[in-house]
């Protein structure tokens, strides 16, 4: 899961041969309270842009049981360029992450060390970010 600017906020690791939508819960839940200018760290989002993987009514129903507004795109409907402007920071994130070259194969056995790799070129792009932005 991403924010606005592309900044990793969760990272989850599932096999390949399962669908994205069966770990929308866990990776909702594994957002960590993010501080604003003022008021009590957030805990969870306001809203979540999804794409078409994530269209049923089980995500929806969990999504509204957290307090968040889906923005997920429908199955079946061909334009989705309404939400492909928000959906274009995930796949810029996803590129981001390729750059680094030992995420691109997966080399590692473990998974404990293939998310601990992730888990550093997610906080190098968080960190790139903060400078750019500051």
């Amino acid at each position: 899961m991403v924010d606005g600017a592309g900044i990793p906020l969760a990272i989850v690791l599932t096999g390949a041969n399962r669908h994205d939508s069966m770990a929308l819960t866990a990776v909702v839940d594994a957002v960590r309270p993010v501080r604003q200018k003022r008021g009590r760290p957030r805990r969870r989002p306001v809203k979540l842009h999804a794409d078409k993987a994530y269209d049923f009514d089980r995500c929806r129903r969990d999504l509204r049981a957290r307090s968040i507004t889906p923005r997920i795109a429908r199955r079946g409907v061909e334009s989705s360029s309404h939400l492909g402007k928000h959906r274009w920071v995930v796949e810029r994130t996803f590129a981001w992450i390729n750059r680094f070259r030992r995420l691109v194969v997966r080399y590692e056995r473990h998974a404990d060390l293939y998310r601990a790799f992730l888990t550093i070129a997610a906080a190098i792009i968080a960190f790139r970010a903060r400078k750019r932005f500051c």
